[in-house]
């Protein structure tokens, strides 16, 4: 069964083969079709021969006129589900080939967790449409805020107010934006950061906007917050993305580093209101964007604005150190994240271009960085969104997954052809232009990359062989999702309206190898009541929309909602309801979000994992930054804490290893941010969560209870 719009449901019947044929109301007809339009009455409107070009034009066309000019149908919905279709029943054939385990389900855990959150976009992304990069929406994070021992999550949106929701337990969560004080309603937000930034044992709170200013939140301990931004000296206002914190000194103080994507908005201020078609319009002002924002990297000395580095002075106060730490970045800067590419224990910072090449920031011991891009990558994405930090192939050192949606932008890439974009000849309009390329004898790739780190330090791409690729990305998570020690993908995707639905992608690790496609597997697609699209707008085509776009060009008349594809974001890997694996979260853009829960821990009773928490004392009190490293047998599972967890989103939560077959651990070991190396002899059993302490001296010690 397919779920349309506006109570219309289309219905596939067995094979046949007759021509479709409209009928009137409520007739029945004995020929056979594999295509019938019912109305919200259950009655039987037209049968159709199939889903073939000519006859989704009139399925669309009787679907507009069934719902007397109420309801815009996306032209490409059909084509869409058989492309899902066809992906499902491949992902089905290849199913017996998987040796991995997959033998359990991601449900939908929305209506049963009190969540009512729904994204609210601006206009531009909107009925009054601009290529721009309002488009790329909002990030989510999570954190204890008030140190019950739950992950509590923060939903950002771009018109009303971002929602902070405690963790019940359970899966449960319940609203407490107003008393935490972080709804941020009059402004245009984009990113959250959460990190401890005086080490009182909370987690603070960094919010990046478009245009009115990134705020800084002082947790109080109890989950109340208190907006330190003026005094904290980190207020800027510009086009701000992604926000990381990272101890780039080893002082023990969390540092942070804002990305500034480039100037795509105008100086016109618009007072509006959201949709009524989702739900109780709120009112909200934004800057409108440049009809030319994706070519803003064109016009550099107009349009470039520089990420921003933040040394973190103590007792609240932050220094601008860009210029004096040699880290300039000019590009159109989406996000980054730390990463220690040489192993000297120093963190360096990997910066995303979502409009150029990326750039490596080399930490020279805390003193400066320096660019070394060309030295550790031999090419990086022309477009990247999202990155994580992992050890894909359990060799001991940390691989680099970036996904690359700008590539997408050039040319139209069919669903057969998603896992093999990488290898397509590319037309140069937008990613060869000399005016932009700072290092034009660099080359880039176009597609995800996943970047296998040798002994020397260099990088090499390794995507197409391991299956890495997909379309319309934006970021991704890790995590081990089955628990057999192998940590997994997890990328959002989809570019909404006016564009097609693209899937999430789920990746399971097939032990270090190569990935398989799994979403339809394990029930991340379709999504819940397999819905592809959810409202948008509404349009007076008769009345004040006259002039609209989509008037003119369809010739329409009367009122009607404009429905667009779905589609995520950001995303987190982490266990929401507290039975011992990881489920799913997501932000999506212009809707709910997505609570996928996991039942591996009902469908393997033997499930074995650890969860480790860190506390740094001469580190900064999360230990972002660390390394630890668990030991089975022979097998050493290796992990960073850097609380890079999905795309435009920072956050802290305690680190999950899947330990497969094994019962027990046994030895862990933590290299600490500041340089000390501890190591915990086990047997440590499976199921439960360690609490490690930093020690004052590098010697061996035991996890808290």
């Amino acid at each position: 069964t397919m779920q349309a719009p506006a109570g219309v449901r289309k219905q596939l019947y067995g094979t046949g083969g007759e021509d479709g044929e409209s009928l009137p109301a409520g007739t029945e007809s004995s020929q056979p079709a594999r295509v019938a339009l019912i109305d919200a009455a259950g009655r039987v409107r037209a049968r159709y021969r199939d889903l073939s070009g000519p006859e989704q034009e009139r399925i669309i066309s009787d679907m507009n006129r069934l719902q007397a000019g109420q309801v815009e149908v996306p032209e490409r919905l059909f084509e869409t589900r058989i492309q899902l279709a066809a992906r499902a029943e491949r992902q089905q054939q290849t199913a017996e080939e998987l040796t991995v385990f997959h033998d359990f389900r991601l449900t939908d855990g929305l209506p049963a967790s009190g969540i009512t959150f729904r994204h609210h976009i601006v206009a531009d992304a909107g009925k009054d449409y601009e290529a721009a990069h309002y488009d790329h929406g909002n990030g989510l994070a999570v954190a204890d805020v008030d140190g019950d021992g739950l992950v509590d999550l923060y939903f950002l949106t771009q018109a009303g107010s971002n929602e902070l929701w405690r963790n019940l337990g359970g899966g449960r969560f319940e609203n407490i934006t107003e008393t935490a004080g972080v709804s941020l309603a009059d402004r245009i937000s984009v990113s959250a950061a959460f990190g401890d930034i005086d080490n009182d044992g909370d987690a603070d709170l960094f919010v990046t906007t478009v245009r009115f200013g990134n705020v800084l939140f002082l947790n109080d301990g109890t989950g109340g917050f208190r907006d330190i931004t003026e005094e904290a000296g980190v207020g800027h206002t510009g086009h701000s993305s992604g926000a990381v914190f990272f101890d780039y000194d080893r002082d023990g103080l969390l540092d942070l580093f804002v990305t500034n994507v480039g100037q795509y908005t105008t100086g016109e201020m618009r007072h509006t209101t959201t949709e009524a078609v989702r739900g109780t319009p709120l009112e909200y002002s934004y800057y409108e964007a440049h009809s030319d924002a994706f070519a803003g990297h064109l016009q550099a000395e107009q349009r470039n604005e520089r990420s921003i580095l933040y040394h973190n002075l103590g007792e609240g106060r932050f220094a601008d150190v860009t210029e004096a730490m040699n880290i300039v970045d000019t590009g159109w800067s989406g996000d980054a994240t730390p990463l220690d590419a040489n192993g000297d224990g120093w963190i360096d910072l990997y910066v995303l271009n979502m409009q150029g090449h990326d750039e490596y920031y080399e930490n020279v011991e805390g003193q400066r960085f320096e660019k070394k891009s060309a030295e550790r990558f031999p090419a990086t994405p022309w477009g990247s969104m999202g990155a994580r930090v992992f050890d894909y192939n359990g060799d001991g050192r940390f691989d680099l997954f970036l996904t690359d949606m700008h590539s997408d932008m050039s040319t139209e890439v069919g669903a057969p052809l998603e896992k093999l974009k990488a290898t397509m000849n590319w037309p140069p309009r937008l990613v060869q232009s000399g005016q932009f390329n700072p290092q034009p004898g660099r080359t880039s790739i176009y597609g995800n990359a996943l970047f296998q780190a040798a002994e020397d330090g260099r990088f090499s791409d390794v995507s197409d062989a391991t299956g890495a690729e997909n379309y319309w990305p934006w970021g991704l998570s890790t995590g081990d999702l089955n628990a057999d020690g192998w940590e997994d993908v997890f990328i959002t995707a989809s570019m909404n309206y006016p564009f097609r639905y693209g899937i999430n992608s789920l990746l399971l690790n097939v032990e270090g190898q190569r990935f398989h496609d799994s979403e339809f597997l394990l029930g991340v697609e379709p999504r819940p009541d397999g819905q592809l699209v959810v409202p948008w707008f509404e349009l007076d085509s008769s009345g004040d929309d006259a002039p609209h776009r989509l008037t003119q060009e369809r010739q329409l008349s009367g009122k009607r909602v404009v429905w667009s594809a779905a589609g995520s974001r950001s995303s987190v890997m982490i266990d929401l309801d507290g039975d011992g694996d990881l489920d799913i979260l997501t932000s999506e853009f212009n809707t709910r979000p997505q609570l996928l829960l996991s039942n591996l821990s009902q469908q393997k009773p033997e499930l074995s994992w650890l969860k480790i928490q860190l506390q740094g004392t001469q580190s900064n009190r999360d230990g972002l930054g660390a390394v630890v490293r668990v030991h089975i047998g022979e097998r050493v599972l290796s992990q960073v804490y850097d609380g890079c967890s999905g795309y435009l989103s920072h956050s802290l939560f305690p680190l999950y290893f899947g330990l497969g077959g094994a019962r027990e651990a046994d030895r862990i070991e933590v290299v600490w941010p500041s340089g000390q190396q501890q190591t915990l002899d086990g047997p440590h059993a499976a199921g439960q969560t360690l609490n490690i302490e930093e020690p004052a001296t590098s010697t061996d010690s035991e996890p808290a209870p």
